[in-house]
């Protein structure tokens, strides 16, 4: 039996794992116009993977009541309650922005604030990942485990990714560029084939 592909061509943008999502180019303009403009100070960062969209927002500095706290050294507790005063205030909101954005991009939405330069998520997705992995990667991801660096495998391979990303966004920055040209050129590529 012969299959007929239709639509693009052969395969999919990203491979196939990227199914047949919603294109996410338009998010960080639909969230720019659809969050309200007094939650974070500027623009939010908006970061797409195939599972989920990350919504980041830089929230107004704190200000201590203390008397004698210089102005750039707001206190932990001030940072703390800022961030679980917007957490609850907000939850209502993000919600419902949460459920359009997942109808509309087929993602999950996860938030969080940054606060003076630290990072705090609300929520978000942790996928399971299968893989295969020969004795050479299992004993890499048991001497994590061994030497305390991480509780089990799952958490030895996620610190493994985390690092191998840390080190190598430039690499991966122009692989992402890639790819897009590449999908570019397969949509500008004959139909139906």
């Amino acid at each position: 039996m012969r299959h007929e592909h239709r639509g693009r061509g052969f395969g999919r943008p990203g491979g196939w794992q990227q199914a047949d999502l919603p294109d996410p180019a338009d998010a960080p303009d639909w969230f720019a116009g659809r969050l309200p403009s007094d939650w974070f100070a500027g623009q939010p960062v908006i970061e797409i993977d195939r599972d989920e969209i990350v919504v980041i927002g830089e929230l107004p500095a704190p200000v201590s009541e203390k008397e004698d706290t210089p102005a750039e050294e707001v206190p932990a507790a001030t940072k703390q309650g800022a961030v679980a005063r917007f957490r609850e205030t907000t939850r209502p909101a993000r919600m419902q922005i949460a459920n359009e954005a997942q109808r509309r991009y087929g993602r999950s939405v996860a938030w969080g604030v940054s606060v003076d330069g630290e990072r705090i998520m609300f929520t978000h997705l942790a996928v399971p990942v299968m893989t295969r992995l020969r004795q050479p990667e299992r004993k890499v991801l048991d001497t994590l485990v061994d030497s305390g660096v991480a509780r089990s495998r799952a958490d030895a391979l996620a610190w493994t990714v985390k690092l191998a990303g840390k080190h190598a966004e430039a690499w991966l920055e122009e692989l992402r560029t890639a790819m897009r040209k590449v999908d570019d050129l397969r949509s500008e590529g004959p139909q139906g084939l």
